[in-house]
């Protein structure tokens, strides 16, 4: 392939694979699940981005999402969506973690999650093959960000979510441009309406990973970790894990940045956190197979890792076993507490899945599974404002006496 990146145009992009039988797919055209129903991969020719990408020009580049863009499929620049995709920082919580523990806080980006990240990427390539409606089922962040990015666009969405989704997702939703309907199920019963509507014709289908590229979005997540931290990666990675596209992304990332020879082999242990309520993913790892049936009766205050099915869960379950990591279940007090203790004590407000996080650090430090010597990368995955928080009641009338030593 004679691989070349202009101003306008990158070709970096070879084909496209099924990630359970590797069957090769065109690139260039619209595509769903594979054949085999399974999510599809985006392959590169990374000989030729090693040619055209030395490091040193990365590293003089702007650090936000689009820098990588040799490793990214969008190939031509005038069909790159964006709201201003910012490099996360990693902010240590000494006090609520420990020395060696760092959150990545994506609540920095915009429409204020990680989603964001998938979201980009996917609409970009939905413009640039010619997608011209869209519908997404979503448990609240990823439909914001599919609206946001859809109508700067022009690509007309429709998101189905949860009835108890957070009252601001929903409005989030409609206010960016989106047709929201709340449904009486969960979010693999929304994904239900949207396949529906989709087989009959009427929209292009943007659940998780059914189609190619929200998880070459995430990846930047593995991608930016790897460059924050002087292209040595941390020993451990705790993952909030709902479709587990994040995940999938960061273990496709590390892969391709060692076959650009810019880190080595070594790998983080990934964990893959659930919520005890919803806990497919735990429950697979834990009976040592390699697919999660449905969780019945799913219910957590973590509402973006409550996701009953994952049609990845074959991919997220194989990078956490080959890296060595775990699938950890925490409950909704764990949650709760961890997200007060980091407010008040380290001054970061982090989101419940974000907080399950935490919990799962603490309690894997607890059983010894991971030290407190280890490096390691909490993703807080969307900004604690989104997110119901406790009353603060108190008043002052400036009428009355004060009693200073009371305040």
């Amino acid at each position: 392939m004679n691989a070349n990146l202009t101003a306008d145009r990158a070709t970096f992009v070879t084909h496209l694979e099924c990630s359970l039988t590797g069957e090769r797919y065109e690139a260039d055209q619209l595509h769903g699940l594979s054949a085999a129903g399974k999510p599809l991969l985006v392959r590169y020719d990374l000989d030729a981005v090693k040619a055209n990408l030395p490091r040193p020009l990365l590293e003089a580049r702007p650090t936000d999402l689009w820098r990588w863009r040799e490793l990214l499929p969008v190939r031509h620049t005038a069909d790159i969506v964006s709201l201003g995709e910012i490099e996360t920082p990693l902010v240590p919580i000494g006090k609520s973690g420990g020395p060696n523990v760092l959150v990545k806080d994506e609540g920095r980006l915009p429409t204020g999650s990680f989603k964001a990240r998938g979201l980009v990427m996917a609409v970009a390539m939905a413009k640039e093959l010619g997608v011209t409606r869209i519908a997404m089922p979503t448990n609240g962040n990823a439909g914001a960000a599919l609206a946001a990015y859809a109508s700067r666009c022009g690509i007309e969405t429709i998101v189905f979510c949860p009835e108890d989704t957070p009252e601001v997702n929903v409005r989030e939703i409609a206010m960016q441009g989106a047709r929201v309907w709340r449904v009486n199920g969960l979010i693999d019963d929304c994904g239900a309406i949207v396949g529906k509507g989709a087989a009959e014709g009427r929209w292009f289908d943007f659940s998780t990973l059914k189609e190619p590229y929200r998880i070459e979005g995430k990846k930047t997540m593995g991608l930016e970790l790897a460059a924050q931290l002087g292209w040595k990666l941390p020993d451990a990675i705790f993952y909030p894990t709902g479709g587990g596209t994040g995940l999938i992304g960061m273990w496709k990332a590390f892969d391709e940045l060692e076959k650009l020879g810019w880190i080595g082999p070594e790998r983080p242990r990934m964990y893959a956190v659930q919520a005890s309520g919803c806990a497919p993913i735990v429950r697979a790892f834990e009976e040592g197979v390699e697919h999660a049936e449905r969780w019945e009766d799913a219910s957590t205050v973590a509402m973006g890792i409550r996701v009953p099915k994952a049609i990845g869960d074959f991919l997220i379950l194989r990078a956490v076993r080959e890296s060595g990591g775990k699938a950890l279940g925490v409950g909704d007090p764990a949650i709760l507490k961890a997200v007060d203790d980091c407010a008040r004590r380290d001054g970061l407000l982090l989101c419940p899945e974000g907080g399950a996080t935490l919990a799962a650090y603490k309690e894997a430090l607890r059983s010894g599974e991971v030290d407190e010597d280890e490096q390691v990368v909490l993703f807080n995955c969307a900004t604690g404002l989104k997110y119901p928080m406790p009353e603060a009641p108190q008043a002052l009338d400036r009428h009355q006496p004060i009693d200073f030593d009371a305040l």
